[in-house]
Formats: C-alpha cells, sequence, structure tokens
C-alpha cells in the first residue's frame, strides 16, 4: 500500500524534473528558456505571459510548471495560474485539491486572497481552475478577470497562465490580449506544421506578443537537448 501510495506522489510529481532533478540535462533547458524568454524583450517589463499549444497532448501545461519553478528558483516571486478552465491540471502536478480557484473569484464567489496557495516550491504560489464553469470564455473576458490581473501584479514578480489550446477555443487569445507575452508549445513530429502557423496567426490577431515557441520531445538521438526556445 505504501509503495502504491509512493508511486501515485511520483506521478502527480512528473513534469516538475526542475524541481526534483535540477542538475538534469532537461531542467538545464528550462532555465535556457527562462534565460532566452528575459532577453526577448529588453527594453519591455515581461511581468506577465501564458503558454499554450495548437492542439492538446503538446506538452504545455508540463512546460507552464517548469517554467513556473525555474523562475521561482531564480528568486521571484512567482504566481502560476491554471487559466485552462476546461481541462485543469495543475491541481494534479501539484497535488492541491480543486474546490476552489480562479472560476470562484471570476464569478463573485470568492476573494483573491482565499485562493491562491503556496507551493512546495520556495518564491511559488499557485491558483488552480476550481469548478468547471459553464462559460470559460465569458469569464475569462470579464471585468473581473482584468482586475485579478492588476491586483497579483502588485504582488508577484512573473505571472504565468497555463491556457486551453489555441486552435481548439477563444481562451488563449482572450488572456493574449492582456498579458504581456504568448509562448507557443509545439511537440517534435507530432504538431502539424500548418496547425502551428494557424494558432501563430490567430495569437497574433489577438494581438498578441509571441515571445517564441518551445520544441517539445525532440529525440534525444536527433540533437543533445531537449527542447528549443526560437522565433
Amino acid at each position: 500500500m505504501a509503495r502504491k501510495k509512493n508511486q501515485s506522489r511520483n506521478n502527480k510529481m512528473r513534469h516538475l524534473i526542475a524541481n526534483l532533478n535540477p542538475r538534469s540535462p532537461i531542467s538545464e533547458q528550462y532555465r535556457t528558456l527562462r534565460t532566452n524568454l528575459e532577453f526577448s524583450s529588453p527594453d519591455e517589463v515581461l511581468q506577465t505571459m501564458l503558454v499554450t499549444s495548437s492542439g492538446p497532448s503538446e506538452g504545455k501545461s508540463m512546460t507552464t510548471a517548469n517554467l513556473a519553478v525555474v523562475y521561482a528558483q531564480q528568486g521571484k516571486k512567482v504566481l502560476l495560474i491554471d487559466g485552462d478552465l476546461r481541462k485543469p491540471t495543475l491541481h494534479y502536478t501539484f497535488r492541491l485539491d480543486n474546490l476552489k480557484g480562479l472560476s470562484n473569484v471570476l464569478v463573485g464567489e470568492t476573494a483573491l486572497e482565499d485562493i491562491v496557495v503556496p507551493s512546495e516550491v520556495d518564491n511559488l504560489d499557485l491558483i488552480s481552475c476550481g469548478p468547471i464553469p459553464p462559460n470559460p470564455s465569458e469569464l475569462l473576458a470579464s471585468m473581473r478577470m482584468n482586475q485579478l490581473l492588476n491586483a497579483t501584479r502588485r504582488s508577484y514578480d512573473i505571472i504565468i497562465f497555463d491556457t486551453p489550446p489555441v486552435l481548439a477555443v477563444a481562451d488563449a487569445q482572450i488572456l493574449a490580449n492582456i498579458v504581456d507575452g504568448a509562448l507557443l508549445v509545439v511537440r517534435s513530429k507530432q504538431t502539424e506544421k500548418e496547425a502551428a502557423r494557424k494558432a501563430i496567426e490567430q495569437l497574433q490577431t489577438a494581438k498578441a506578443k509571441i515571445l517564441g515557441t518551445v520544441l517539445n520531445d525532440r529525440n534525444k538521438k536527433e540533437a543533445n537537448y531537449y527542447y528549443y526556445y526560437g522565433k
């Protein structure tokens, strides 16, 4: 029984390699990604960003969580928000309950301070999705969403949203219009080039500043890295 519990814990924490094994080559690539993001806008403040993908199962939530960890390891005060109000994953990754979260604030049921949860990683706070609402796009486009973002800007150095795939629903486009930048994750040998192009076009239509793309899950035999960042 104890072994099963440990296996369950490891499965839920499997995405946090930057925290569990900070000296691994993959963790180093997340730090490289962080550095490249910092240099992507040398004359502008990059305080709020979202991470999205063109379609499902491309590794965006894994990338988002580990990116938040390496920012926190740098000493920055980080807030990671599950902006996927349709298929949230943050509460699984960080082993939280999901009884209340972002959706509760956006419908006016709960105060912001009641949904922010400290993680096991120093300097990293979390906001889970909360109960899945019937109208995610409308909530993300609401005045309360803007108010929440303005309030968190005063308390955190970096605020990162994990959002749904951009080609599936409008949620990422809505948030892209109010954050400082958007990062697109694509999976090697899975993401179609046309889908990636359409995702970029939709983000550009939303007047998003596209920070770059992350090539996820590249074959180790093809290169000596797993993740690549570039415009």
